[in-house]
């Protein structure tokens, strides 16, 4: 809820607080919570895998005078741990993820935005593709070619039908590493040659032959998945965790200043760890805060969403 909003609710209620006052006491909260984000970023960035995304968010700004300015979040979401990462950036070109990943090493899942493609180059680092948007390209392409796009979503359909199956079943790495060899493999092998048989008989700028022309390119990565039984298929683990921020977004609209939407992205990266943990988020501030001082850098983990809950 935006603080404003909260200003007038309090109002309503006969307690005046000015904005003012609530955005300070939010900040000095905030500023409590700065080593304990930097630790998580830490231990966030460790994994050997991680999916990667952005979303936008609207800030107002002192040199626009008076309109906002479009910066981004970048998202860094650790499958291992289930853990999430926020960080601010004022724009949406490569040098924020340059920055953060700059010493990771691993497997590295995106959604095919170009401003992670000179990460291909980088060594010990292995791309991965989002089958998601792949899929999603020959949804989108129906009323184009109802025939093409059914059979390739039908396709599609098999290789999400064993990822359920296994989830349901909880296979271990070994396990599901097994079955994507022998059913999601040629399932994908059998995709490619009727793309490569179909492409030349499309329009190369109608959106089936722009859905295909997205596969194909992008085959190599999207196979990777394939490889390894720890991976995922798709970039929605990163993409669900945007979410709260969309809602968000509708309801406070814009960050007061670049130094509040990084704070922001402080809470986000915590409350969202919370969720995957299922963390009641209220339970863990309030802990944190009241016990905060007690700790040092070396014992500072604990209060970490993911190391939370089992140490209580």
């Amino acid at each position: 809820m935006p603080l404003h909003r909260q200003s007038q609710r309090f109002g309503r209620a006969g307690v005046n607080i000015a904005q003012t006052t609530i955005c300070g006491w939010v900040k000095a909260v905030l500023m409590h919570l700065i080593s304990l984000y930097d630790l998580h970023k830490q231990y966030v960035l460790a994994s050997r895998y991680l999916h990667v995304d952005e979303t936008t968010i609207q800030v107002l700004d002192d040199d626009k005078k008076g309109k906002t300015h479009q910066g981004y979040y970048w998202l860094y979401h650790n499958s291992e741990q289930k853990s999430v990462l926020f960080d601010y950036r004022r724009g949406r070109d490569h040098e924020g993820p340059d920055d953060i990943l700059k010493d990771f090493q691993g497997h590295l899942q995106t959604d095919g935005y170009a401003a992670y493609d000179h990460f291909d180059k980088r060594p010990g680092i292995i791309m991965l593709g989002c089958m998601s948007h792949a899929r999603r390209k020959f949804y989108d392409a129906l009323q184009n070619d109802k025939d093409k796009s059914e059979y390739a979503l039908v396709m599609f359909g098999q290789l999400y039908a064993l990822e359920r199956r296994m989830e349901d079943e909880g296979l271990d790495k070994e396990e599901v590493l097994k079955l994507r060899q022998e059913q999601a493999v040629p399932v994908l092998k059998t995709l490619k040659e009727w793309m490569l048989k179909e492409l030349p008989k499309v329009l190369p700028t109608s959106p089936t032959g722009k859905a295909m022309s997205y596969f194909l390119k992008r085959w190599d990565k999207l196979i990777v998945y394939t490889t390894d039984g720890t991976l995922k298929i798709d970039n929605n683990p990163v993409e669900n965790a945007v979410r709260p921020v969309a809602i968000g977004r509708k309801n406070y609209l814009f960050a007061g200043s670049h130094d509040a939407a990084q704070r922001a992205a402080m809470i986000y990266s915590l409350f969202a760890t919370c969720r995957y943990h299922q963390i009641n988020p209220y339970d863990w501030l309030k802990d944190v805060l009241e016990r905060l001082h007690l700790y040092t850098t070396s014992n500072m983990a604990d209060l970490l969403p993911q190391n939370w809950k089992k140490n209580q």
